[in-house]
């Protein structure tokens, strides 16, 4: 098993931090007391023998956590998962207002921000009783004031998907550096073929793919490793330490490899025109494998990092996944805890992992073996360059990692430029901070 570790952080790195929606099994409704007991067996659950009905919410499909539901449902005959798949956009609005409601999802799913967050605000119950299970490295984001609040899921890693079968087609090989991956790009264009799929539909790739590039360039540096840190306390802004990187990265648009009509194409149109060969790139991560596969059982696949101006390991977006917290109000908390406790075995992790295969576990003593499609990231790993920058920026990072991508695409669209993206997200980070106080 590789151990992901992000490089300055005592903390790793967080999924989206973005949460999940749905009610708990009575259409939505919960008596919560003015200042509850947020333990986890505070509130009753069915009798003994009868069909207890949960819900769990989730920003991801229910197939990239089908193997678990299985065994929940070969482990757990009386609990009975309503599942809900809510997208990444509405995700924490969603699950904020329910969630203020005194109702909500029974599990809910959660990056580590939404976690602080949902748990200053007393919607989330103590876990702790579970937190030896898992290494520090998975809890630590997880850990609000030394209470467990969410279980560690499997990490996550994001890079950029390669066509082998097109690459060897042209005589193409992986980048080592951003100006080898532009030459990729054009080469692939010359040749007719669309260089890279981009959902930017959605805020989240360009988000991801920008900071790739800046963590090479800027935060891998020793004099900007507090940078996120400060960032999130208000100490400093992107305005004027990220516009070089950012502008090196905006080539990809000023050379027409991402294009204007990518703002209309979504996740699953993306995966598509990758998988079908109709792209030779693509950026994503484990979670779209399987997808992949199922569309083109054939294809021939690996990945690369992101890359700065120097040749080195590069870069993945990622760290510790997703977290599962449980309701505070939940009115089948015992059943909630039967689920969180399977999820906290080695049989729990083995079926999250089924579906998301080249993540790792936290829970102590289990690891997995790497797909092949991933052997072009190994020394990413060996060098611990796995980190996500907005795990840093505390509360309020949801909201901050959507307005610097919408930003982006405004930048796509020819509405904006580098600057005004940095200043954007600035007074985003400011007005937020100041409403937190």
């Amino acid at each position: 098993m590789r151990q992901l570790k992000a490089i300055w952080l005592a903390l790793p790195v967080l999924a989206l931090a973005v949460t999940g929606c749905g009610s708990n099994g009575n259409n939505g409704n919960s008596n919560a007391a003015a200042s509850p007991d947020t333990s986890a067996s505070a509130s009753p659950s069915a009798p003994s023998g009868e069909k207890v009905k949960i819900r769990m919410a989730y920003w991801n499909k229910e197939t990239t956590v089908q193997s678990l539901l299985d065994l929940i449902k070969q482990k757990l005959p009386n609990i009975e998962i309503e599942y809900q798949f809510i997208e990444n956009a509405q995700y924490d609005n969603i699950i904020g207002t329910q969630l203020a409601a005194g109702s909500g999802p029974d599990i809910i799913s959660v990056g580590p921000p939404a976690a602080t967050q949902y748990n200053k605000l007393g919607y989330l119950a103590d876990l702790s009783s579970l937190a030896d299970r898992f290494s520090d490295a998975g809890t630590s984001v997880y850990s609000v004031d030394g209470k467990l609040v969410a279980l560690p899921g499997i990490s996550w890693f994001e890079g950029i998907y390669y066509n082998k079968e097109i690459f060897a087609k042209y005589g193409l090989k992986p980048p080592k550096t951003f100006e080898e991956e532009l030459q990729l790009h054009e080469d692939l264009k010359k040749n007719g073929v669309k260089p890279q799929a981009m959902g930017a539909k959605s805020f989240e790739p360009m988000m991801k793919s920008s900071m790739g590039l800046i963590m090479n360039e800027f935060l891998s540096q020793s004099a900007n490793k507090d940078f996120d840190a400060k960032y999130g306390k208000g100490e400093t802004t992107l305005e004027g330490n990220w516009n070089a990187g950012l502008e090196k990265w905006s080539e990809l648009i000023k050379r027409g490899y991402l294009t204007n009509d990518m703002l209309g194409i979504d996740y699953d149109q993306a995966l598509d025109e990758f998988a079908t060969g109709k792209a030779a790139m693509w950026e994503s991560g484990p979670w779209a494998l399987e997808a992949i596969k199922q569309k083109n059982p054939n294809i021939q696949l690996d990945m690369f990092p992101f890359y700065g101006s120097a040749e080195g390991p590069g870069w993945l977006i990622g760290g510790p996944g997703v977290g599962f917290a449980a309701n505070a109000h939940s009115k089948n908390a015992d059943a909630v805890m039967q689920v969180l406790d399977l999820i906290a075995t080695p049989e729990g992790q083995k079926a999250f992992w089924e579906n998301n295969q080249g993540g790792s576990s936290y829970l102590k003593g289990v690891s997995f073996d790497m797909p092949a499609e991933f052997d072009g990231v190994k020394e990413t790993f060996q060098a611990g360059n796995v980190y996500a920058p907005w795990n840093n920026w505390g509360g309020s990072a949801s909201s901050i990692i959507e307005d610097y991508g919408k930003a982006l695409q405004e930048l796509l669209g020819g509405k904006s430029d580098v600057s005004s993206v940095l200043k954007t997200t600035d007074k985003t980070t400011a007005r937020l901070l100041q409403l937190n106080k």
